[in-house]
C-alpha cells in the first residue's frame, strides 16, 4: 500500500499534464514555438530545484509533501507544454525525407535524461548507502535541475523559431491584418477531434511501454522479486543505454520504410513479448531477467524512435503546436502516468506477477487499431506546411563562414539549422 501511495503521488503530476497542454500549446501556436519552450524549461528548472530545498517533515510537518505535491504539478504543467513543442519544433525544421531520423533524437535526449537519472541514483545509492540516501542524498538529483536548467534555457534562446512559423510574422493566432483571430479553440479541438483520436491511441501504447519500462520495473525487481535495489536499478540503466543506441537507427528506419511498418512491429511486439519477458524475469539468476528487461525495451524502442516523427503529421500547421499539446497530454494523464499506479495495484489485488503485462497488452491492440487508421506521413510534408527537401551541402567558407538568416519563402526552403542537421 505504501507503493500504491508513492505511484499515486506520482501519478498526480500527470493530472495537470492536459492544463499545461491547453495552456501552452495554443499559446505556441499564437506566439512561437521557441518562446514557449523557452518558458517550459524556466519552469521544469524552478519546479525540479525545489523538491530538492523542500524542508522534512520534522521540520515543517505536513506542508513538506503540500509543498512537494505543489513542486510535481508545476512540473506537470511545464512537461504539458514540452513535449508537443519539442516534436513540432524538430518536426518542422527538418527536411521531409530525414524527418524520423532528426526528429529520433528527440528521444535520444529523452532517454538520456532517463540513463542519467538512472545513473545518478545508482550511483548515489551505491557509494552513499540507503540509509544517507533517505536522510539527504536525494536531494543532489534534483539540485542538479539548476545547471542543466540553465544550459538548457540558455541552448533554447539561441535557437530561430520554425521557419514556417517566422514566415507567418503575425502568428497563427492572428489574421492576415494583424488582428486577433476568433475561434481557435473550434479550430484547435473541434475541427480535429478524429486526428486528437488517434494522436491520444498512439500515445497510449506509447507511454504505457515507457512508463512500464523507465518508472516500474525498478520497482517490480526490487519488490516483487526480491533481487535488489541496486540490481534493479542497474538492470533498468543498461536496458535504457540498449535504448540510446537504437532509438535513432529505428527513426532512420521509419524513413527508409515508413512509420506505419515500424509501429505496426512495436504494436505486435507489444503484444507478444510482455508475458514472455515477466516469465523470464521471474526465471532463477541475472540473465534470464536481464533478458526480460531488454525485451521490454526493444518493444519501447518501436515507438521512441518512431512517435516524434508520426504524431506532428497528424494536425496541420496553424493547430499542430496546441492539438498536439492537448492530445498528447490528455492520453498520457490517463494512460501513461497512470500505468505504474496500475501495475502495482493489480499485482497487489490479485497477487499474480504477471500482472503488469496486461495493461501493455492492451496498448498494443489499441496501437494496432490507431497504425490501420492513420495516414502514412513518410517522405510527405507536414500537413499545411510547403515541401522541405534535403538541402545540398554547402562549399566551405574558411573557418568562419559568415551566418545569414533567411526569410520569406527561403526560410521555409532551406533553414540554416537544417543545413547543420544536415
Amino acid at each position: 500500500m505504501q507503493l500504491v501511495a508513492a505511484f499515486t503521488t506520482f501519478a498526480a503530476a500527470f493530472l495537470v499534464r492536459p492544463l499545461g497542454g491547453m495552456f501552452f500549446g495554443p499559446l505556441g501556436d499564437r506566439i512561437g514555438r521557441r518562446h514557449v519552450l523557452a518558458v517550459t524549461m524556466l519552469l521544469m528548472a524552478v519546479s525540479t530545484l525545489s523538491i530538492g530545498l523542500i524542508p522534512s517533515v520534522s521540520d515543517i510537518g505536513v506542508a513538506a509533501p503540500v509543498l512537494l505535491l505543489t513542486a510535481r504539478m508545476l512540473q506537470g504543467f511545464s512537461t504539458g507544454g514540452e513535449y508537443g513543442g519539442a516534436t513540432t519544433f524538430i518536426s518542422e525544421y527538418a527536411p521531409d525525407r530525414r524527418r524520423g531520423f532528426l526528429a529520433s533524437w528527440l528521444e535520444f535526449g529523452t532517454v538520456s535524461g532517463y540513463v542519467g537519472g538512472a545513473a545518478a541514483v545508482t550511483a548515489l545509492t551505491l557509494s552513499l548507502g540507503s540509509d544517507t540516501m533517505l536522510a539527504w542524498g536525494w536531494r543532489i538529483p534534483f539540485l542538479l535541475a539548476l545547471p542543466l536548467g540553465a544550459t538548457g534555457l540558455y541552448l533554447r534562446l539561441r535557437l530561430d523559431d520554425t521557419p514556417v512559423f517566422t514566415h507567418n510574422t503575425g502568428g497563427f493566432g492572428r489574421d492576415a491584418h494583424g488582428a486577433r483571430r476568433t475561434g481557435q479553440f473550434r479550430a484547435t479541438v473541434v475541427d480535429q477531434w478524429r486526428a486528437m483520436v488517434l494522436c491520444a491511441g498512439l500515445v497510449m501504447v506509447f507511454n504505457v511501454n515507457n512508463y512500464t519500462v523507465t518508472a516500474y520495473l525498478p520497482t517490480y525487481l526490487d519488490t516483487e522479486l526480491g533481487i535488489g535495489t541496486a540490481p534493479g536499478l542497474v538492470m533498468t540503466l543498461a536496458a535504457m543505454v540498449l535504448m540510446l543506441c537504437t532509438v535513432t537507427v529505428f527513426g532512420r528506419l521509419s524513413d527508409r520504410v515508413g512509420r506505419r511498418p515500424v509501429l505496426l512491429s512495436g504494436c505486435l511486439c507489444s503484444l507478444a513479448l510482455p508475458l514472455p519477458a515477466f516469465w523470464l524475469m521471474q526465471r532463477e539468476g541475472l540473465v534470464p531477467i536481464a533478458v526480460g528487461v531488454v525485451l521490454l525495451a526493444v518493444t519501447l524502442v518501436h515507438f521512441s524512435g518512431t512517435a516524434p516523427a508520426t504524431l506532428p503529421a497528424f494536425f496541420p500547421t496553424s493547430v499542430r503546436y496546441g492539438a498536439l499539446a492537448i492530445s498528447f497530454n490528455v492520453s498520457v494523464a490517463l494512460f501513461g502516468g497512470t500505468t505504474p499506479l496500475v501495475s502495482e495495484a493489480l499485482v497487489d489485488v490479485t497477487g499474480d506477477r504477471y500482472a503488469p503485462a496486461w495493461p501493455v497488452m492492451c496498448a498494443g491492440v489499441v496501437g494496432i487499431v490507431v497504425v490501420w487508421r492513420m495516414r502514412e506521413s513518410t517522405n510527405r510534408p507536414l500537413p499545411g506546411a510547403p515541401a522541405i527537401p534535403v538541402p545540398p551541402r554547402r562549399p566551405a567558407e574558411g573557418p568562419n563562414p559568415p551566418r545569414s538568416r533567411p526569410t520569406g519563402d527561403t526560410a521555409l526552403a532551406a533553414p540554416s539549422i537544417v543545413h547543420r542537421l544536415a
